[in-house]
């Protein structure tokens, strides 16, 4: 028996309750007298925010100092679980630091609106990379000691009517989509908690959600660590703990301790259940106090230095028409707009971090590059938007004697932020008509956008460079400059595609709803929706520029022929064309040929960055296993990779692919359905059972035929062909039990109970 089972043994029904609860905004509960401390919990993912004062959960009152790192939005980006893993490391050191025990995050919802207010502060649309950069993060973390909360668990991708909004999902889509973003960082990094988040699933609240925390949390993943609430997100706590559920937080009063104790004692709650949470519980307080180091001090200029080359990893160039960028240091350049010296470097609420270095542009490039001829006006107005001539005239002059305009725009926190969604993708008009009236100077414009989230760039024709930052954190102001002039080469890509228009995205019609929100789109979301509709968008999922360039060759695979069982390995070289040392993210995608499910055109299933001198050759490796080319089938509750062709898919985005090979899949899975007295003609003549009980029972019936009248009237006198054609193909559509009643009772039951019987005898 552990000393957790010892001190359990110790404590009264009252004090076990209480452990289950919060002592406070951000402390667990403390027993002195029984031996048991208490630890601290805090936001954020991207930067510690432990707050000095009063207390609050969306970051309203002040913090701590810390390192702003970029946010997921951007980290997401980098495509780098190396470099994610060495964010994550300084965040834990950070956490020590403050002695934090639970640093809560990383966030891991799948982007299903680029409306989604939070969406700074999750990785990807897409759940592979999503779930690669949150192991990391994880793993980063936890290695010095400090525990993660992976959330918001699950399907938690609006913040309209948040805490009582009902996600009406499938439950194929659950798990291919917005479980799988969670499942591999849950079972490889195995986060100290998991929060549950504030919405419904199916009608359940996910802190009382036993098919979510129960059947494939707890049972199908082994998860064995804590589930704590979203900050008051539990809502029937008696009810969660039976499903897999354990810490309420903040504290809320007496009267929820009180609650669980009545239910032991009424017997709605079994004791052993609520010691079951005590024991997590109690093992995650010990886990925190064996780690933690009084006194800690960590290398805070080191941390802001791998801010700054985190930064510069994520930033993505989306656009450098005639080589406009890198900038020269002999150029003379206008820099225009208020974000280059109100740097946005990060999203707001609950995640919002006190950086411990404030830099902007214009201090960097005077700084590093003191002979570059720079002037800079503000050029519109960021916490209003409205016209405000005189900056406007203000920006034209600075620019009459520039050879180069640097635009900087972007989305202010009034717009984007934890607590509300956006209402467009649009940028402030302001900033637009400025941009206008820079165009129409004729000089060339390079412009850099900061927003954790895609916008509509119907513009994008005014510009001739476009840098995306999005949220770069404490490090955005010198890794721009870095970008800018070239001292740092581009190699970030984009983690969600960017449509044309809002209209364009999969539930621009629905989103968001306040009652219940249902997945109509399902599988299809991101570069699934759009490959799959034939889309075009404005950027691809994956897509990103550098100022050198990039050559793929020789594909190769381990076997061509595999089982469900084998892996495959997969190698392709990359070749750096061009004239400057660079970074290039190699992109791995899987198509099933010709699937007898829906699925999407393709889909990521590994990635790998590398970094090349000009001239150099690397080799990427690749291993892929069944989950690369299974669907998740619900008549299985399984994982299943069906029998057939697949294309292997090797490309700089989704829409970039620059070689492709076949494999061969053989299944060892069986797939049962039960047939009933509806299925079909053409579902039995594919059984070669049941097609030949059909054949003996119907002795030489056939289905009637139409008259040649019929047929010319139906077709207007055309060839009859495609008419028999027609009826043989509804013929194939029709049920068993519709064709038996025009037999005028010569096929009796007994004949189509027959037939099913073969049928469901077969196993397919």
């Amino acid at each position: 028996m552990n000393q957790v089972d010892e001190v359990i043994k110790t404590l009264t029904l009252e004090e076990k309750a209480s452990l289950l609860q919060g002592a406070s905004f951000w402390y667990t509960q403390d027993i002195p007298e029984k031996g048991v401390p208490a630890i601290m919990m805090t936001d954020g993912p991207h930067g510690l925010r432990k707050q000095t004062g009063e207390t609050d959960h969306l970051g309203i009152h002040m913090s701590v100092p810390a390192t702003c790192f970029p946010s997921a939005a951007a980290m997401a980006c980098s495509w780098d679980t190396a470099l994610m893993e060495k964010v994550g490391a300084a965040l834990g050191e950070e956490c020590l630091k403050e002695g934090v025990s639970v640093l809560l995050g990383p966030g891991v919802n799948i982007k299903r609106s680029p409306l989604c207010g939070r969406n700074f502060e999750y990785f990807s649309e897409d759940p592979y990379l999503s779930s690669q950069m949150a192991k990391h993060h994880i793993l980063g973390v936890q290695s010095q000691g400090v525990g993660t909360s992976i959330k918001h668990f699950a399907v938690n991708n609006q913040e309209t009517c948040r805490m009582r909004v009902d996600s009406i999902v499938d439950e194929r889509t659950l798990r291919e989509i917005y479980l799988a973003s969670f499942e591999a960082a849950v079972r490889e990094a195995k986060p100290w908690t998991v929060m549950a988040a504030y919405n419904r699933v199916n009608g359940e609240f996910c802190c009382e959600n036993e098919h979510l925390l129960g059947d494939i949390l707890r049972n199908e993943w082994g998860y064995e660590g804590v589930v704590v609430s979203d900050w008051g997100a539990t809502n029937d706590q008696v009810k969660g703990l039976r499903a897999g559920f354990d810490l309420r937080m903040p504290h809320c009063g007496r009267g929820a301790t009180e609650k669980l104790v009545r239910a032991v004692q009424e017997g709605t709650l079994p004791e052993a259940v609520l010691d079951r949470s005590v024991r997590r519980v109690l093992t995650l307080v010990e886990k925190g106090i064996e780690h933690r180091i009084e006194n800690y001090v960590c290398d805070m200029q080191a941390h802001h230095a791998l801010a700054v080359r985190a930064a510069e990893e994520s930033a993505v160039l989306l656009k450098n028409k005639d080589s406009v960028l890198p900038l020269s240091a002999e150029e003379k350049v206008a820099i225009i707009g208020g974000f280059a010296k109100n740097m946005r470097c990060q999203g707001g609420g609950s995640s919002h971090v006190n950086m411990t270095v404030r830099e902007n542009v214009l201090a960097v490039l005077a700084c590093e590059y003191p002979k570059t001829s720079f002037a800079f006006a503000r050029g519109y107005r960021i916490k209003q938007d409205i016209p405000d001539e005189k900056y406007l005239e203000e920006a034209l002059s600075v620019c009459a004697d520039a050879d180069k305009i640097v635009l900087f725009l972007g989305l202010p926190d009034r717009i984007e932020s934890e607590g509300f969604d956006r209402k467009d993708m649009r940028l402030p008009a302001n900033q637009i008509q400025l941009l206008e009236r820079l165009f129409a100077l004729g000089k060339p414009i390079a412009a850099v956008l900061m927003a954790g989230a895609p916008v509509e760039i119907p513009w994008l024709d005014r510009v001739d460079g476009l840098l995306a930052l999005s949220t770069a954190g404490q490090g955005a102001a010198e890794a721009c400059v870095h970008l800018l002039f070239g001292k740092s080469n581009p190699c970030g890509k984009l983690a969600e595609s960017w449509p044309l228009a809002l209209a364009n995205t999969p539930c621009s019609l629905t989103y968001p709803q306040k009652e219940r929100a249902t997945y109509e789109e399902g599988i299809f979301v991101g570069y699934r929706y759009y490959d799959k509709k034939e889309l075009p968008v404005l950027f691809p999922f994956g897509y990103g520029l550098s100022y050198t360039t990039w050559r793929y060759e020789n594909l190769r695979l381990s076997e061509t022929d595999i089982t469900d069982r084998d892996s495959v390995e997969i190698s392709v070289d990359v070749v750096n064309t061009g004239y400057v040392a660079g970074k290039e993210i190699v992109e791995l995608y899987v198509r099933d040929i010709a699937s007898s499910v829906p699925r999407p055109v393709k889909e990521l299933k590994g990635f790998a960055k590398v970094a090349c001198a000009p001239g150099e050759r690397a080799t990427v490796r690749f291993t892929l296993d069944k989950r690369s080319f299974a669907y998740y089938e619900p008549r299985i509750s399984d994982w299943y990779a069906e029998s057939g062709e697949y294309e292997i898919l090797i490309g700089a985005s989704s829409r970039d692919i620059r070689a492709a090979a076949k494999v061969c899949l053989t299944s060892t899975q069986t797939v049962a359905k039960k047939y009933d007295r509806f299925v079909t003609m053409g579902e039995i003549m594919a059984s070669p059972a049941a097609r030949a009980v059909m054949e003996r029972t119907m002795g030489g019936m056939q289905m009637p035929a139409p008259s040649e009248e019929e047929k010319r009237r139906l077709l207007d006198e055309e060839d009859d062909t495609d008419v028999a054609m027609d009826y043989a193909a509804m013929g194939m559509d029709m049920p068993l039990c519709k064709v038996a009643d025009m037999t005028e009772g010569i096929w009796t039951e007994e004949r189509m109970e027959e037939i099913l019987a073969a049928l469901n005898g077969e196993q397919k």
